[in-house]
């Protein structure tokens, strides 16, 4: 698989343990598509997305904070919507460029960037990349160190000689990266952090469907999906039987995450020791959840302790009507087993000769 194509995943997987955030854009160009939009631009802080925009000026905000920013700063609905209106004609005036230069004039082609910056709110160190795709392959890149363009291919020398010559577009390269960038992602991590303060935070529940099941500790209601969880035991993380599920999103933009521990080999006099702990990366306090009996969530009811009720109401419904159906095939059998008797003097039973002739 080409590099470009791992774009997305190889920046938007990140150690779960950093207090880095991220600020990403993502647009693609398209020509000779007709069910696509000619440009489409993500943007994403800490790899969820909350904002769109494409080629018909169509201006999406999907995260509350977002739209109680824009509220704020009316000028970034207006950037943002000059911002998409520009590219619409870069990109797709680059698209014919290159389709000239390597001689693919027809067919389906998508022109890619993905730019953007990070930014570790502990130690204050701030970086950027900007990069560029041409059908899924990389295409071209800025390296901040030298302040030149890196060519991903022969073919791209052409297009890294012109950029690096225009010392003002690469001088603007570094200062949007550098500063512009991480100025505004302090500024949405301010919004999203005041928001998440009005809003429920990360519980975590121990669950277990029956006493030789696995303990499975699930938290929910947390944002962004940088987080941790695992078991301990004696203070010491603990990996054997033990199984880690994937972190998945809520409807409400939060995520969920579980982790199992498997208990038939621990005594119960030694569960005292596990914890589950979840830890939130950013956030200071861990969540310790002790294993104990009082804190485990089951629907599972003990056979001797099923009420008599629901038998009651199961199964004796369940008799009556065996029993009904047991009589009523009796009678049956009883009504159609055997011949009737004739009745010989019934005019419908007699033959005419003419009859019986012909079926002789």
């Amino acid at each position: 698989m080409h590099a470009f194509r791992l774009l997305l995943w190889l920046f938007c997987f990140h150690d779960a343990f950093a207090v880095k955030h991220y600020l990403r854009f993502f647009m693609t160009a398209s020509s000779g598509t007709q069910d696509l939009p000619e440009l489409m631009v993500f943007s994403t802080f800490d790899d969820v997305q909350w904002g769109y925009c494409d080629s018909s000026g169509r201006l999406e905000l999907q995260q509350e904070w977002a739209r109680r920013l824009c509220q704020d700063n009316p000028q970034h609905v207006r950037m943002y919507s000059e911002e998409c209106e520009r590219l619409k004609y870069f990109l797709s005036g680059y698209i014919e460029n290159l389709n000239q230069q390597m001689n693919q004039t027809e067919g389906v082609h998508t022109f890619q960037r993905m730019h953007g910056c990070e930014w570790d709110d502990e130690t204050e160190d701030v970086g950027g990349i900007i990069q560029y795709g041409y059908d899924g392959e990389d295409f071209i890149s800025f390296d901040l160190q030298t302040s030149t363009w890196v060519a991903a291919k022969p073919q791209t020398l052409i297009t890294k000689h012109k950029w690096d010559r225009d010392l003002l577009y690469c001088e603007s390269i570094k200062n949007f990266q550098l500063h512009i960038c991480p100025e505004r992602l302090k500024m949405y991590f301010g919004y999203w952090k005041r928001f998440k303060k009005n809003t429920a935070g990360a519980s975590v529940s121990l669950l277990q469907r029956t006493p030789s099941s696995p303990v499975s500790c699930h938290v929910t209601g947390f944002y962004p999906d940088n987080a941790e969880m695992f078991w301990r035991r004696d203070g010491q993380e603990v990996h054997e039987d033990v199984q880690y599920w994937e972190i998945l999103p809520n409807h409400d933009d939060t995520f969920q995450m579980t982790v199992e521990l498997n208990i038939s080999l621990i005594k119960p006099e030694d569960w005292r020791r596990y914890e589950c702990v979840f830890h939130l990366s950013g956030v200071k306090e861990e969540i310790v959840t002790r294993l104990d009996r009082a804190n485990i969530i089951t629907n599972w009811v003990p056979p001797s302790e099923f009420p008599v009720v629901t038998v009651v109401a199961v199964v004796v419904p369940g008799l009556l009507l065996l029993a009904l159906c047991i009589s009523g095939l009796y009678l049956w059998r009883r009504k159609y087993s055997g011949f009737w008797p004739a009745n010989l003097s019934d005019p419908s039973l007699s033959q005419t000769s003419s009859e019986a002739e012909a079926l002789k």
